[in-house]
């Protein structure tokens, strides 16, 4: 250290010309002037530690770092004694301890210092496993709609874009299937399959992408009564006159759930579905 070395210099010249610190003719004034003029501004301080002043500053009032009186300027002056003691506070924060032991350990002997870092350190790969783990599940949400579904319904949903249809009723579909999942996990694996095998059908995909058109018509356009019938239609030819083809059971109770916690902000869509209980109690 600079300061250190200047000490050093001064004692070697002193004694070199056959004069002791103690034999020196100067008053305690003046000795105690000498010694401050060998010390170093905090900005100094800073400087050779590495730190900022605002640091040194922050170690003061954290009581980690005396903080020494002013000279006759007004400014406080720093020794070795300081120097030293700011290395090792830098050095144990660089380590990673927080500043709420830094005090402990510097004042801690061997065994006692050994046993805290022992203890940080534990607490330390502690938050290095949970920082993984959440690296983890940030990466998953790059995989977008795989993060909350299934693959199979992922596909579906991926398949409804290759559709073209909105992202506004791809988002709504999710929601429903997240839902869904949750309450019944059992029927989504039989309702997802029947979805999958529906889409493959052109006649499906076709009133798919007339029921997202529908989204923004008003809910007195008669187009919704032409939808609905085509819907009715579809419908019954898929799952009223095939042995082999049944639809997948609805509980009731989700579908009720599903009703109220999914809501759709269309008015057309609302009375899309009045038309198309209309059509289905009518046979």
């Amino acid at each position: 250290m600079p300061i250190v070395w200047a000490y050093q210099l001064d004692v070697a010249a002193y004694t070199a010309a056959g004069r002791s610190i103690e034999g020196m003719n100067v008053s305690g004034g003046e000795l105690v002037e000498r010694r401050m003029k060998r010390m170093i501004t905090i900005g100094q301080l800073a400087k050779y530690a590495g730190v900022t002043i605002k640091a040194v500053r922050h170690y003061h009032q954290r009581g980690l770092l005396e903080e020494p009186p002013r000279d006759s300027s007004g400014y406080r002056r720093y020794s070795a004694k300081h120097a030293i003691a700011l290395v090792k506070i830098k050095t144990l924060v660089d380590a990673g301890v927080p500043l709420a032991r830094i005090k402990e350990l510097l004042a801690a002997d061997i065994d006692r210092f050994a046993a805290a870092i022992a203890e940080i350190d534990r607490k330390l790969q502690e938050r290095v496993a949970e920082l993984l783990r959440t690296r983890e599940r940030l990466a998953q949400l790059s995989f977008g709609d795989r993060l909350f579904v299934s693959a199979e319904v992922a596909d579906y949903l991926d398949q409804l874009r290759e559709l073209g249809v909105s992202q506004r009723t791809v988002q709504w579909e999710r929601d429903i299937w997240i839902l869904l999942q949750s309450v019944s996990p059992q029927e989504v694996a039989i309702w997802i399959d029947d979805k999958r095998d529906a889409i493959g059908d052109e006649e499906f995909r076709a009133i798919y992408r007339e029921v997202d058109a529908a989204f923004d018509w008003s809910a007195d356009d008669p187009r919704l009564y032409a939808l609905a019938d085509r819907t009715h239609r579809w419908m019954a030819k898929r799952y009223g006159r095939s042995e082999g083809s049944k639809r997948p059971l609805q509980d009731p109770t989700i579908a009720q759930l599903v009703a109220t916690s999914i809501g759709t902000p269309s008015p057309a869509w609302d009375r899309l579905t009045v038309i198309a209980q209309q059509r289905k109690a009518g046979g």
